[in-house]
This record gives structure tokens, C-alpha cells and sequence, in this order.
């Protein structure tokens, strides 16, 4: 009685798997179908809204997030209504116009700039570079979320562009130059107004906010004011300010 038993189990567990394989097979066949119904709804909600997509910072970023979410890359498709829908030529064009205006900068600011700026900039007096196909009579703007976007296709290109948080603002360095946890604590405390200007710090403020002793204060400074983030200057009494170009914008 009890082999019998054991032979029915291994039977019942044997059909068991088999219709749960069945069942498996097709929940997965009515996910893909259910995929790509959704996948035809979202091409034809482009096709009636290219223009706002194309246009309008907020709804391209809701539509980008719904594309996210079903697995579609538009951004790097080629082919088919994707292709044609220009998503990867509008970052491509962003991105070179985000290079212009942080190379224009690099003087001023040592290839650290805001994405806020950089934003600004484009949508006060925009740059030289555009398609020869952009001529469109409403203008583009722009989110911040479009320029890290943008800048994130150029650092794909081992361009040394890249996007770093710094305390409240989101910075774009355009420069191969990397920045150590010193440099970036710097620059954190330069955006903290409550020991002082916002955009300017003293060596009295990294001591006191930071604790570190003179030796390190003077490398981490001398580093960054070596690339041009950070310009010295001293008053008639000798002190010394140490102020970041990136951050003059926000502070006016």
C-alpha cells in the first residue's frame, strides 16, 4: 500500500508541473500580448502628440517615463515610428548645445558649471549649433532632467562630461579631471549661506564646518584653483576669500 502511494504522488506531482508549466506558458503568452497592445497605444499617443513631446519639457518627460516603464528605448532607436519620432536626434542636438555653452564657460568656471545655468543659458540666448532641419516655429525649452540626459549621451562617448549632486545642485563637469571627497565637501560647503555669501568661503569656514587642519585646507584649494573652479582673492587686511565661478548665477 505504501508503494502505491508513493507511485500515485509521483504521478499527481508529475501532472502538476506539467499544468503548471501550461499555465506558466500562458501568462507569459498574454504578458507579451498585453506588452505589445501597450506598445501600439503608446506609438499611437506619439503620433497624435509628437510636437508637445518634442516641445513641452514636462509632458516629454511623462511620456519618456511611460516608454521606461514597457522596456522602450527611444532614445537610442533607429528604426521604425521610434526612428522617426526624432527623440535621439532632439538629445543629440541638446547635447552638443550643453557642450558649447560648458566650453564657452571653462574659462570662467573651470568645466564646472549648474545644469541650472547651463539651462538658463539656453533658454535666454540659446547657441550657435543648430540642425539644418530645426528650423520649427515654436521654440524649445528645456528641463534640467533633458541636460542630464543629454550630458549622459556624452559621456557615453568617453567625452569626460558627467553630472555630479553637489549639496542642492546638480553640477556638470566637463573636464577629465576627477574630484576627490575633499574637493566635493568644498564645494558642498560653498552652497551652505549659513556661515556666509553663498558662493564664497574662507579658510576660517573649512576649519570650523569641516575640522581639518590647515595642510589639508590649502591642497584641496590649491587643486581646485589650479583648474580654474575657484578664484582667490584678498582684501586690503589680507584676508582671504576663496570664491566658485559655478555658483555666482544663483547668488545674483
Amino acid at each position: 500500500h505504501r508503494r502505491r502511494g508513493v507511485g500515485v504522488g509521483r504521478a499527481g506531482a508529475a501532472a502538476y508541473k506539467k499544468k503548471a508549466e501550461e499555465l506558466n506558458a500562458v501568462n507569459l503568452e498574454s504578458a507579451m500580448e498585453t506588452v505589445q497592445k501597450l506598445e501600439t497605444k503608446l506609438s499611437d499617443f506619439a503620433k497624435v502628440h509628437k510636437n508637445e513631446i518634442q516641445l513641452d519639457p514636462a509632458f516629454r518627460a511623462k511620456f519618456l517615463q511611460m516608454c521606461a516603464l514597457l522596456g522602450v528605448d527611444i532614445l537610442s532607436s533607429e528604426k521604425g515610428f521610434w526612428g522617426k519620432l526624432g527623440m535621439g536626434d532632439f538629445f543629440y542636438e541638446l547635447s552638443v548645445k550643453v557642450a558649447e555653452v560648458c566650453l564657452a564657460s571653462r574659462s570662467r568656471n573651470g568645466g564646472i558649471i549648474r545644469v541650472g545655468e547651463v539651462n538658463e543659458i539656453l533658454s535666454q540666448r540659446g547657441t550657435r549649433f543648430k540642425f539644418a532641419d530645426s528650423s520649427k516655429s515654436k521654440k524649445t525649452s528645456y528641463s534640467d532632467d533633458d541636460i542630464i540626459t543629454a550630458v549622459k549621451k556624452l559621456s557615453a562617448l568617453g567625452s569626460g562630461f558627467r553630472t555630479v549632486t553637489v549639496g542642492r545642485s546638480v553640477m556638470i563637469i566637463s573636464v577629465p579631471e576627477e574630484l576627490d571627497d575633499d574637493h566635493m565637501q568644498i564645494l558642498n560647503l560653498a552652497q551652505d549661506d549659513t556661515h556666509g555669501s553663498y558662493g564664497v568661503i574662507t579658510m576660517g569656514d573649512i576649519k570650523a564646518t569641516l575640522s581639518w587642519d590647515e595642510d589639508r585646507c590649502e591642497r584641496a584649494l590649491q587643486k581646485l584653483m589650479g583648474k580654474g573652479m575657484v578664484w582667490l582673492d584678498i582684501n586690503n587686511d589680507g584676508q582671504k576669500s576663496y570664491w566658485f565661478p559655478s555658483l555666482w548665477k544663483k547668488s545674483t
